[in-house]
């Protein structure tokens, strides 16, 4: 029993002595470290928290063109004289980018840093400010001016689109998101944040 018990210990010792040894060859090879020991970074994906932070801001309105015209409409008739009207018409554009369209698939890791690919920026709202808007003067209107007013405000609402898409509304609107979105979404992340918008820009059609 002595012998036994003397063989059983002799193993258990060699299989001690043999873990051990297995143990400090990973140690040395790096290959187990513990992680307070680690001189490794480690590596933290931070993509969800980030489009959990792009989502719960939505449509981002991002910058505002105010714009101010003298409207001429008339109604051209062959024996009787044109029918006229003045409108001086003030009105807004507003550009903006629609967050909620960024998924997980647009959020990337390069070089230590996240980019994001964002939508396109659009143009989300361009009309008449009626409160300060007013019909200036009408000739030879009658029974026509209700028509030649709606008109003239159609008219110029498609001129305030037009206007903003040429003066550059949608590069500001870029311009804008990559200054307010880049420091909070590097304050979440903690990394550096790429916003890349699409190289062309799709110019809405005038209705």
């Amino acid at each position: 029993m002595r012998a036994l018990s003397w063989i059983i210990r002799l193993l258990m010792l060699i299989l001690l002595l043999a873990g051990l040894n297995s143990v400090w060859n990973n140690f040395r090879a790096g290959n187990w470290v513990p992680d307070w020991m680690s001189s490794k970074e480690q590596s933290e994906t931070t993509h969800a928290l980030v489009l959990q932070e792009i989502s719960a801001m939505g449509k981002l309105e991002l910058v505002k063109y105010n714009f101010k015209d003298v409207v001429e409409q008339q109604i051209v008739k062959m024996w009787l004289p044109n029918a006229k009207a003045i409108l001086i018409v003030q009105g807004e554009a507003i550009g903006c980018v629609d967050l909620t369209k960024i998924e997980i698939a647009d959020i990337t890791s390069e070089n230590e840093a996240l980019v994001i690919n964002m939508p396109e920026p659009e143009l989300c709202v361009f009309k008449i400010d009626h409160s300060k808007s007013r019909v200036y003067n009408t000739e030879y209107a009658f029974n026509e001016e209700a028509k030649l007013v709606q008109e003239a405000y159609k008219q110029a609402e498609k001129q305030i689109q037009k206007s903003a898409l040429d003066m550059g509304i949608l590069d500001q609107t870029k311009e804008n998101a990559r200054k307010i979105l880049t420091p909070v979404l590097e304050k979440v992340s903690g990394k550096k944040v790429i916003l890349k918008f699409p190289l062309n820009t799709k110019i809405e059609k005038l209705r």
